[in-house]
């Protein structure tokens, strides 16, 4: 009983493991210098990505948002963090602030909330 406790564990802790690693390798699908966002929660569903500011997102993904990557350029004076917002026009609630390099594969908060963001200097 013992061993088939162990070898139960171990599948599951091994299937765990290949679906971090599956989110986690879709995460790194966003481009270099880009803020994605995708509409499933662990970087699943359709991807969205942006080099600059977006006031007004696309239906595709506006109020779609459940996860988000951060993969923008740093260095001194560079806008490196990035702000969402539940409204068009950076109006309301900030939903997620990611730092660069920053990946979010869900959040309560922010999850379905974003319609705008920004490139900012920190969060």
């Amino acid at each position: 009983m013992k061993h088939r406790t162990a070898l139960l564990t171990a599948a599951l802790l091994a299937a765990g493991a290949a679906l971090a690693t599956t989110g986690s390798a879709r995460a790194a699908q966003c481009p270099s210098g880009h803020f994605c966002a995708w509409t499933d929660a662990n970087y699943g569903g359709q991807r969205a990505n942006w080099s600059g500011d977006d006031h007004d997102w696309e239906p595709g993904i506006q109020d779609l948002d459940s996860s988000w990557a951060n993969h923008g350029i740093s260095g001194p004076g560079i806008k490196d963090h990035v702000q969402v917002y539940e409204n068009p026009g950076l109006i309301g609630l900030g939903t997620v602030c990611l730092a660069p390099g920053q990946e979010i594969a869900h959040d309560g908060w922010g999850n379905d909330s974003g319609d705008s963001h920004t490139w900012t200097m920190s969060c």
